[in-house]
């Protein structure tokens, strides 16, 4: 007889796991370009439950070797930045990307280096000699240059923020030739230079902004501070280590826009911006800030997302007023407009195992570690999703299904932090299938979302997250759960997708990336639109949104 395990039934051909993940379970392996993409949008370069940062670091090298294309990682390097929102991993990219292709580098920089810390990012990742280099070369050195001469005064003032490395020590490595007596002067200051060595340029030719500056440093007392503010549009924390007073930081917190509000409530509660002389609420200030943060058009402008205010009410003390924590609830509730709605309702498994419980960014040591977890990202993800697409839904597990009751008129805040508090064991990401394939077998859905760091480790009955055939339990119960809905579809309408979101950098995954699944690597604003666009069966994909990027300006 034939052996059956090399000539099976037409069963037996689908994809077998060939890999194993971080945790020891059978996985499927990403392609080199995937799995640097993945790595790219959801690596912090820190620790995370199951890998270290040097771990990370060491197969971000590996996978760029293999990836013998400069044009799709620099793209990768802009979306990593542009879409994802990532800093360390863009700026490592770049660097790596410098040392195979110059022209090249010189043509994506300044789309990647957008601001002064992401500067400093790149100048570090040099100065660290992990990439090949240890200084900058002279066509690194040319586009520090002309960033450093082209960047505005404010856009500098602000670069000049935060140490190790700092602004100075980038300018005394680059050595920029000033353009003009103004510049001259500026990089003098910002390097700590005497007046006498900015020759010919003199003190007269310091910019406006920071002659300000420099007499609100000065400034005596706190109300002297107070006046200057008010002609001064510079960033709050260009003034926060001077100001003498609450009298001052109120003058500061009146400049500061939504998103520094939002970000440094436990600051403004120090700094006594939330209370009158007499030690009383300041009704007055408490009523401006929770004003600014609900603001209904600037949300909606600015498309925040609503983790932006999660964050700020999981990191906001007790002891800020209730107000300003009513207007973060009712902020997250106009940010779920800025989600686009689903075609259909979907299937949203909610990985609330243990590794799920450590946080977001990895960890980055005392008082640096994110208070955000994994499973508060994906809770979030899970009840805007609910909010915008009220047929869906949400099934939070580990090694078995949870039955998640939900109350409609509960805030997106209160919704995800209900859901964040299930299960905290092991994982095993097929459960959520099966329970579409159980109790909600007849209900219709346009697919199911998986929000999972992707670590299955066990299925009931087959050790290390096996299936039958050699397939993961994922990739079982999903050939069950598409049958079923195009049985209960008529194969009327496009065949079911299974979306996995894997929120931490690993290389693996539970389902292989197919016509009907997409696996995405991290989380930002665009994965909801990432999301909708491949329920919409339009045929977009993880990889082919990065490839899609246009180098040219």
């Amino acid at each position: 007889m034939a052996n059956k395990l090399l000539f099976g039934s037409t069963k037996s051909h689908r994809p077998r796991a060939g890999a194993r993940n971080a945790a020891g379970g059978a996985a499927y392996a990403m392609s080199p370009k995937h799995a640097l993409a993945q790595l790219a949008t959801t690596g912090c370069l820190s620790g995370t439950f199951y890998a270290t940062g040097q771990q990370q670091l060491d197969q971000v090298v590996q996978l760029v070797d293999q990836v013998n294309d400069d044009e799709f990682l620099a793209k990768l390097a802009i979306y990593a930045r542009q879409r994802g929102m990532m800093k360390d991993m863009p700026a490592a990219l770049l660097v790596m990307l410098s040392v195979r292709d110059t022209e090249l580098t010189h043509e994506v920089f300044d789309r990647i280096v957008d601001n002064g810390r992401m500067l400093r990012n790149v100048f570090q990742m040099v100065r660290s000699g992990h990439f090949g280099r240890n200084g900058l070369s002279s066509s690194l050195k040319r586009a520090f240059e002309r960033w450093l001469n082209e960047a505005s005064t404010l856009k500098l003032l602000s670069a000049s923020i935060g140490n190790d490395p700092s602004l100075r020590d980038v300018l005394r490595m680059a050595r920029p030739k000033p353009a003009n007596n103004e510049r001259r002067a500026l990089f003098g200051w910002l390097t700590g230079k005497l007046v006498v060595q900015w020759a010919p340029a003199t003190l007269h030719d310091l910019p406006d902004e920071v002659r300000k500056l420099n007499a609100f440093r000065e400034a005596k007392k706190g109300s002297e501070q107070a006046r200057i503010v008010r002609d001064l549009s510079l960033r709050w924390d260009l003034l926060a280590d001077t100001a003498k007073d609450a009298h001052a930081w109120k003058a500061i917190a009146k400049q500061m826009g939504p998103q520094a509000l939002r970000m440094n409530l436990n600051t403004l509660l120090r700094q006594g911006v939330l209370r009158s002389e007499s030690g009383k609420p300041d009704n007055e200030m408490v009523n401006l800030i929770a004003k600014r943060l609900s603001d209904e058009r600037e949300i909606k402008r600015s498309k925040q997302f609503p983790y932006q205010y999660l964050a700020a009410y999981k990191h906001a003390s007790n002891e800020v007023p209730q107000a300003i924590k009513s207007a973060l609830h009712h902020a997250a509730e106009i940010a779920c407009g800025n989600i686009p709605q689903l075609p259909g309702p979907v299937l949203i498994g909610l990985d609330v195992s243990g590794s799920m419980h450590s946080p977001v960014t990895g960890y980055r040591g005392r008082g640096a570690t994110s208070a955000m977890r994994c499973v508060d990202v994906a809770a979030l993800f899970a009840a805007a999703i609910l909010r915008r697409n009220p047929d869906s839904v949400v099934v939070p597990f580990d090694t078995v299904a949870y039955d998640a009751k939900f109350d409609p008129n509960d805030s997106i805040l209160s919704l995800s932090d209900r859901l964040a508090r299930y299960g905290g064991g092991g994982t095993d990401c097929s459960v959520p299938l099966q329970a579409a394939n159980g109790r909600y077998a007849r209900r219709h859905f346009a697919g199911v979302i998986l929000l999972s760091d992707n670590e299955s480790w066990i299925t009931k009955n087959r050790p290390y997250g096996y299936g039958r055939y050699g397939q993961t339990g994922v990739m079982e119960q999903w050939q069950k759960f598409a049958s079923n809905q195009m049985k209960l579809r008529g194969h009327k309408i496009a065949s079911p997708k299974l979306v996995c979101i894997d929120l931490q950098p690993y290389t693996t995954t539970q389902a292989p990336e197919r016509a009907d699944i997409l696996n995405v690597g991290g989380f930002s604003d665009a994965v909801f639109q990432v999301v909708a666009s491949f329920l919409e069966d339009d045929g977009s994909r993880f990889v082919a949104k990065i490839d899609a990027i246009k180098l040219a300006k």
